[in-house]
């Protein structure tokens, strides 16, 4: 998909001009930031919906051409309508080669197949689908890779495993926190359990004939 979006500045604002625009199949939005003052700007419904569901929408920045004047920018917000679900308002953020920005990054894992504990049964438990980091607007990755090869049951898969962008940081600083851990499958923790319970009923059952 184009990095550049073409758009057209708006005079009118307005819940009237925005219905009015909605109409000729356009929606209003918002350039602001960078010590400037806001631009009110219309772009295609259409385009909108497509990017928006294309993913990644809030992470990638791209170029907004407003009749012929172009801005760096990075989608920041958007509403949707919330009985039809369509997109009704995007605000833009502007941006810079130096312009750091906190956002979230999605994770994905690799290399299943290569992953003993997988093989085995094991689940992969993922407590956070994006990692949220601190990054200058030049360098936003697409994704952070995790590898499994060679993960086994209770593996835990923490931040420290992600090659970071130079300059970036997370925004949670205090621990070396958990993306995913490696699960062992219900059916044995079940059978670890019967075990353990097997194992106990035996030590009351020697510690029973012992007072006797």
């Amino acid at each position: 998909m184009s990095t550049e979006l073409k758009a057209s500045v708006r005079d009118r604002v307005g819940k009237g001009a925005a219905r009015e625009l909605r109409r000729e199949g356009l929606i209003p939005a918002v350039i602001y930031g960078d010590k400037k003052p806001p631009l009110s700007i219309a772009v295609s419904l259409r385009e909108m919906t497509k990017r928006i569901h294309a993913g990644g929408f809030l992470s990638h920045t791209l170029t907004v051409n407003a009749d012929g004047d172009k801005h760096r920018v990075i989608p920041r917000d958007y509403q949707l309508d919330p009985v039809r679900d369509f997109v009704l308002h995007v605000d833009f953020l502007r941006v810079g080669a130096k312009t750091s920005l906190t956002i979230e990054v999605p994770v994905r894992f690799v290399n299943e197949e290569e992953s003993p504990g997988l093989k085995r049964g094991a689940v992969l438990n993922i407590v956070r689908h994006t990692v949220e980091i601190v990054c200058l607007a030049s360098a936003i990755p697409e994704s952070f890779e995790i590898d499994l090869t060679g993960t086994e049951v209770g593996d835990s898969l923490n931040i420290s495993m992600v090659n970071l962008p130079e300059g970036a940081a997370p925004t949670i600083t205090d621990r070396d926190f958990t993306i995913a851990t490696i699960a062992a499958p219900s059916a044995l923790r079940s059978e670890k359990t019967e075990e353990e319970d097997e194992g106990e009923s035996e030590e009351e059952t020697t510690e029973e004939s012992s007072e006797e």
